[in-house]
């Protein structure tokens, strides 16, 4: 079909209507042809492959479980929060490890926002390989190990593309915080070192419990310490789903936590006084 018209170029868009790739949203969630067994498909809110060197952003409402799935094994998703309604409050990476005393992410982590208050909980997790650490990559540390950083390039930064990101949500390049990274993990070795230990392997998942209504911010994009020589992120799966009645079903995970779960709460319930009532 010739596409060198607007009438052929009409066509030809018009007849890619319900076609499905491995790297775009679905819309709506429900017509996602591979639903996780655990899930029924017309649960699913968002649904959406991002390939690597590529980005996602949506807003998310409280009591929204998010999986992430590494399908190949070399994705890396970095991810910022931002609460959706006061979008100044944003995921505090260092207060996420501070609070509750551990700096390795995994079941029953909360991720903190910087008042305080639990954005979102990890309440499933079989990859085991995370990072609080080291941030993301920039441009230059892109063009200096890949030859290329830009946005448009086969190597983009996460920087890079969280710009593009926080733009599409009112947000400028100085709301970009250190973000967190699934799917490829960090160790403090005795001396303080930094060291890679990589990825799970393909398959393996990370689910998040939202607690306050988030902007999500994801960047499919390679791992500062990723030792590979060329570019090496791979398709990372999104999935989305109302789980508000597991808010009130997580175990006791210590006083910090209950602590920080109060505090939302109280945001929660002062914001929504007319919803409660």
């Amino acid at each position: 079909m010739s596409t060198q018209t607007t009438a052929g170029a009409r066509e030809h868009a018009r007849s890619q209507a319900g076609t499905i790739t491995d790297s775009m949203p679905v819309l709506p969630a429900t017509r996602w042809p591979n639903p996780p067994e655990d899930v029924a498909p017309e649960r699913l809110t968002w649904a959406e492959t991002v390939p690597g060197g590529r980005y996602t952003t949506k807003v998310l409402a409280r009591g929204t479980r998010l999986r992430l799935r590494d399908i190949v094994g070399s994705a890396c998703a970095n991810i910022l929060l931002y609460r959706a309604d006061a979008p100044w409050e944003r995921l505090n990476v260092a207060d996420t490890v501070k609070v509750p005393w551990q700096a390795y992410l995994g079941v029953g982590h909360p991720l903190l926002s910087d008042q305080g208050r639990v954005l979102a909980t990890v309440v499933a997790d079989t990859s085991g390989h995370h990072d609080a650490f080291c941030g993301t990559t920039s441009r230059a540390t892109n063009e200096a190990k890949y030859g290329q950083g830009s946005l448009h390039s086969a190597s983009p930064a996460g920087r890079e593309l969280f710009t593009v990101a926080a733009a599409k949500n009112g947000l400028g390049p100085q709301d970009i915080a250190p973000p967190l990274s699934f799917f490829h993990g960090v160790r403090v070795e005795a001396d303080g070192a930094l060291t890679s230990t990589g990825s799970a392997g393909a398959g393996a998942t990370v689910d998040l419990l939202i607690h306050l209504p988030v902007i999500v911010m994801i960047a499919n994009t390679a791992h500062p310490l990723d030792p590979a020589l060329e570019f090496p992120t791979t398709s990372l799966e999104v999935l989305a789903w109302n789980a508000a009645d597991e808010l009130g079903s997580l175990d006791d995970l210590g006083p910090e936590y209950q602590r920080a779960v109060l505090n939302t709460e109280d945001a929660w319930t002062a914001s929504n006084l007319e919803e409660i009532a």
